[in-house]
C-alpha cells in the first residue's frame, strides 16, 4: 500500500492522460473553460493528466500531513518540481516542460547523493539504510554511487524517449518502464548486496 500510495501521482497522470485520449472532445471542453482559448484538441490528454498531477501530488502531501503531522522532504521537492514543470505545462500549453519532470528529479536525486559524499562527506544511503543491513564501508560507497549513476542514468533514458517517441509511448513510459525499471535495479541490488551480507555474518 505504502508503494501504491508513493505512485499515487504517476497512477493519476496515466489514468488521465488514458481517459483524456478516449474522450478528447470532452477533455478539451473542460480545459478551455478552465485555461482558455487556443488549446489544440490533441494537447488536451497531456494538459488535463498533467493537472490531475499537480492536484495529486498536493492531495498526497494533505493526507501525509494528516496521518502523521510530518513530511519528508522529497515530497516536498516533489510537490515543487511538479508545480514549476506541470505549471509551466499548464501556462504555456506545451507538453515539453512536463517531460522534463522526471529528468530533473532523477537528476536531482542523483546529485544531491555524489554531492554530498563528494562536499560533505556523508553518504545519504548508508544514512537511510544502516539500521537495517551491515555493510563493509567500501559497500557503502559503491552503492551510494550505483544509486547516483541510475538516477542519471534514468534522466537520460526519460528525455530519449520523450524525444524519439510517440507522447502515448512516453506516458507509458513514464509509469511502466520507471517502475519496472526500478523494480529490476532494486532486484539487482538485493543480490549483490546479500554476497556482502553473507560475508558480513560469518
Amino acid at each position: 500500500m505504502k508503494f501504491l500510495f508513493d505512485l499515487l501521482p504517476v497512477i493519476l497522470f496515466f489514468a488521465a492522460y488514458k481517459l483524456g485520449g478516449a474522450h478528447p472532445e470532452a477533455a478539451h471542453a473542460l480545459l478551455s473553460g478552465w485555461l482558455g482559448d487556443g488549446i489544440a484538441v490533441t494537447q488536451a490528454p497531456i494538459l488535463i493528466a498533467t493537472a490531475v498531477a499537480i492536484a495529486a501530488t498536493a492531495l498526497q502531501i494533505a493526507l501525509v500531513w494528516l496521518r502523521h503531522r510530518k513530511v519528508d522532504t522529497m515530497l516536498w521537492v516533489s510537490l515543487a518540481i511538479i508545480t514549476v514543470f506541470g505549471g509551466a505545462t499548464l501556462f504555456f500549453h506545451n507538453p515539453t516542460f512536463i517531460k522534463w519532470k522526471p529528468t530533473a528529479l532523477y537528476w536531482l536525486f542523483g546529485c544531491v547523493l555524489l554531492g554530498s559524499a563528494a562536499l560533505l562527506h556523508r553518504n545519504l544511503i548508508r544514512n537511510m539504510l544502516e539500521a537495517q543491513i551491515r555493510l563493509p564501508d567500501p559497500v557503502w560507497g559503491r552503492l551510494n554511487l550505483a544509486w547516483a549513476s541510475f538516477f542519471i542514468a534514468m534522466g537520460l533514458l526519460n528525455l530519449y524517449v520523450a524525444y524519439n517517441f510517440s507522447e502515448e509511448t512516453w506516458v507509458d513510459f513514464k509509469l511502466f518502464g520507471g517502475i519496472g525499471l526500478m523494480l529490476a535495479f532494486v532486484l539487482g541490488q538485493g543480490f549483490y548486496l546479500s554476497r556482502h551480507l553473507e560475508e558480513e555474518s560469518h
